[in-house]
Order: structure tokens, then sequence, then C-alpha cells
């Protein structure tokens, strides 16, 4: 018997939505990005872009634990000199709550060509609305 290898003609793809309201940010990160890489699927390939598409809700809801509110700083570089911007969780929470999330699950991503596609099909937004109903995404469950 020969071993099933996926192709990227033959990959389904579904719609997920994370409701993020009251969740721990790494949970929501790794759950979002297991389904971005096809991991959850029997079909995985590790090649081949095979996962879902992710629709994460309330992002500005996500809890942090312990104090990284405080301490957790998120770096940004213009490429000047003294370009270095810092800023801490808390900022990032009350300011840009979508990068936050977005940058926790990209970074679990392949930092590769294969990385950045599955980093397009994620989709992050700060309240409870979002422009998907279309694609009738199904409700996904965060324990």
């Amino acid at each position: 018997m020969k071993t099933f290898m996926q192709t990227k003609e033959t990959v389904e793809r579904d719609w997920y939505v994370i409701d993020a309201a009251g969740k721990t940010l790494g949970r929501v990160a790794t759950k979002a990005a297991h389904i971005l890489r096809g991991k959850h699927k029997p079909t995985y390939t590790p090649h081949v872009d095979c996962g879902d598409n992710v629709i994460v809700i309330n992002a500005s809801k996500v809890v942090l634990t312990g104090n990284k509110l405080e301490d957790k700083k998120y770096y940004n570089h213009s490429g000047y000199p003294g370009g270095l911007r810092e800023r801490t969780a808390k900022v990032m929470l009350e300011s840009y709550p979508e990068e936050m999330l977005e940058r926790a699950i990209k970074g679990m991503l392949p930092h590769n060509r294969l990385g950045r596609a599955m980093g397009k099909k994620l989709f992050v937004y700060a309240g409870s609305e979002h422009k998907h109903e279309a694609q009738k995404p199904k409700a996904l469950e965060i324990d």
C-alpha cells in the first residue's frame, strides 16, 4: 500500500471561528496554528498547505496570566539607528489586540513560504462581529 500524499489541488478547506473571550492567549494561538497547518486532518502532508481558514473573534478580550501584562514586551525596529520601539502587552492589548494575536499565531507557523501562505488564511477581529458569515464557519471550542 502506498502512503497518501496530498496535493494542493485535492485540499478541501473548511472555515472555523474561535471565540477568544476569556481564553488564554497561548491556548487560542496553539489551537489556531494547529488548524491553519492542517494537523487535525488525517490527510495532513507537511510540505502542502492543507490547513483550514480560521477566524478569531473577541481578540480584545483575550487573557494573559501572571505578570505578562507588565513584563511581556513587543519590539519593532524601523531599520534606522535608534529606531527600536518597545511596547508592553498591556499597551498592545488596549491599542492593537488583532496584531498581538496574529503575532502569537504566526510565530507558531513555519517561517518560510509555506508558513506565509498559511498565515493568509487567518482573520482576527477585536470585536464579536466578522464579515465571513457567507462561508458558514463552524464554531471551535477551546478547553
